[in-house]
């Protein structure tokens, strides 16, 4: 329940401290006081769309605060115990609105998402709008109603959660399949190009060794010219090879050092030379003689390389990336190939979704067949009362004939209404006026009421297009609402203010240079006096004063 409502700064409002008790509690006054304010509040409080345009001018924000007991709200104190919210079964929701357009959002003082205000919201408070029966004419919201009735939220969020795998696994199979279709071709050329590559061995290849290799070759016979003319200078030439000239040098040395014995140093330098040269010219004879020049494998070598140049610009890759390039290809195609087995499991699924799916919603299609017959008979004896006695109401409950699942299930929801006998119902787009629209969408709260946890209502004028006899049965329906539960309701209508358990007066006071709206509650003489001016304009006679005080009295005696 509502406890409590505080306003700071917002719009014509400037501070407002609002309590509120359980029952049926009516807030009248002029037309353009700000009764609609009140509304707005609240539903920014919990989680409407923060405008700056709403700050009442001259300030930098405005704040709303809300205080509800969560003891008649079982929902909304699970959720709040959920989110470790909890507090003594009380909930204070607050919310400020800056004029740079950013808002905050707080729970029992705690930051929150705006998500997560919505979501305790519609535990705690239902709004119905001036403009609330015009939805009725939309089947969304008739099937809405239907299953608010049948209390189908857990079977309806099961039917919309496998609704919702079989869409998104259906649209994945189609994406697999037109893959499929358009790599078909893809399949084909993957399959040329690994084999293409693996018959020149890109696996096994080895491109610096074949470089290298090919090098040598082509080189061979300057390698062995310039080779064997070095070992004739070094070592082979018996009179001028360097081996030679070294000998004669330490001969020469040899001599010396018998004389000047300082020379020995220059002498052994000179045999370790003779002996570095001796054995640089027999590893070169050795490498010479091994080495051996082959035409044919030149050749090879160099087809080869240039097999895997051409491979390389094909593939628009390095040659040395070839077996690389290699295994990715088989990757792709290796992808390309499963996506056949991926076809087959996203259709087993899909039949398995499509099967879980049809299960779950004709159980929810049973019970809306159900209860549609309990909720119709409910609305048609209540519009009865309200001024539409030859009425009669209907709920067509169709099924789909398809077998593609839908949203909310297979079921079409029409509300139908007849207001004559012996005609035959019609959809109420087309045989309901606006005052019938609204009488029978007040008919569907009261039916449903017995059934809905939510412990506050509010209703914003929903009695327009209405007035005389009728008027004063809508304002006993809102009674009864109120008999356990707390009722809200905005009204133009002396009728409906006069069945209230309380009554708030809202009044708009200006200024040279500044607006402000009050409200207040009123008094049993004050109730008399406003409905007085509800009842009769601006002039009060006593005999409207009287009229009003008996439309008191007959609303405490019922």
């Amino acid at each position: 329940m509502l406890c409590s409502l505080t306003i700071r700064n917002l719009a014509v409002v400037e501070s407002l401290e609002l309590e509120f008790e359980k029952g049926l509690t009516v807030l009248t006054g002029e037309t353009g006081a700000g009764k609609s304010i009140l509304l707005t509040a609240l539903g920014l409080a919990l989680g409407g769309r923060a405008d700056p345009s709403y700050i009442r001018p001259g300030n930098g924000r405005a704040e709303i605060h809300l205080e509800f007991d969560v003891a008649d709200a079982r929902s909304a104190y699970q959720w709040l115990k959920g989110q470790e919210l909890d507090e003594d079964k009380h909930c204070l929701i607050r919310r400020i609105i800056s004029t740079d357009g950013r808002s905050k959002a707080f729970i029992n003082n705690r930051p929150t998402t705006l998500q997560s205000l919505q979501t305790l919201s519609r535990t705690l408070i239902e709004i119905h709008g001036q403009h609330a029966h015009l939805t009725l004419l939309k089947n969304s919201e008739q099937q809405r109603l239907l299953d608010d009735f049948a209390n189908n939220g857990a079977l309806l969020n099961d039917v919309n959660v496998l609704f919702n795998r079989w869409d998104s696994t259906r649209k994945e199979l189609e994406r697999q399949i037109d893959a499929a279709n358009e790599q078909s071709a893809q399949e084909e050329l993957l399959r040329y190009q690994i084999q293409e590559l693996e018959q020149i061995g890109v696996e096994a290849l080895d491109y610096s060794a074949l470089i290298e290799e090919h090098s040598l070759q082509a080189n061979l016979g300057n390698i062995l010219n310039t080779g064997q003319s070095q070992l004739e200078q070094l070592y082979e030439n018996e009179q001028h090879s360097v081996y030679a000239l070294l000998n004669q040098s330490i001969q020469a040395f040899s001599e010396l050092s018998r004389i000047t014995p300082e020379l020995n140093e220059i002498s052994e330098l000179l045999n370790d030379a003779q002996i570095q040269v001796r054995e640089a010219g027999q590893q070169l004879r050795w490498k010479l003689e091994s080495l051996e020049s082959d035409p044919q494998r030149l050749n090879w070598l160099e087809e080869q390389l240039s097999t895997i140049h051409a491979l390389a610009r094909k593939h628009h890759v390095k040659p040395e990336r070839l077996p690389e390039h290699l295994e990715e290809q088989r990757r792709t195609l290796q992808t390309i190939a499963h996506r056949s087995d991926q076809i087959e499991e996203l259709e087993a699924a899909i039949d398995q979704t499509l099967t879980a799916y049809h299960e779950q919603a004709k159980q929810l299609s049973s019970r809306r067949h159900e209860y549609a017959h309990s909720l119709q008979k409910k609305v048609s004896d209540i519009i009865k009362t309200l001024g539409m006695a030859q009425g009669e109401f209907f709920i067509e409950v169709t099924t789909h004939s398809g077998n593609d699942p839908q949203p909310g299930g297979c079921d079409q929801i029409d509300f139908r209404v007849t207001t004559n006998p012996g005609m035959p119902p019609r959809p109420l787009a087309k045989i309901a006026s606006g005052g019938e629209l609204s009488r029978i969408g007040l008919a569907i709260q009261v039916a449903a009421t017995g059934r809905k946890s939510t412990p506050t209502m509010i209703f914003d004028e929903v009695d327009a297009g209405i007035g005389g006899g009728i008027a004063e049965i809508v304002g006993k329906q809102l009674r009864t609402l109120g008999s356990d539960r707390q009722v809200l309701c905005v009204t133009h209508l002396p009728q409906v203010a006069a069945q209230s358990h309380r009554h708030l007066l809202v009044e708009k006071t200006s200024t040279a240079d500044s607006t402000h709206t009050l409200v207040r509650p009123l008094s049993r003489k004050e109730r008399r006096e406003e409905i007085a001016r509800m009842l009769g304009g601006v002039k009060i006679t006593q005999n409207t004063l009287a009229h009003a005080e008996e439309m008191l009295r007959c609303a405490v005696e019922r």
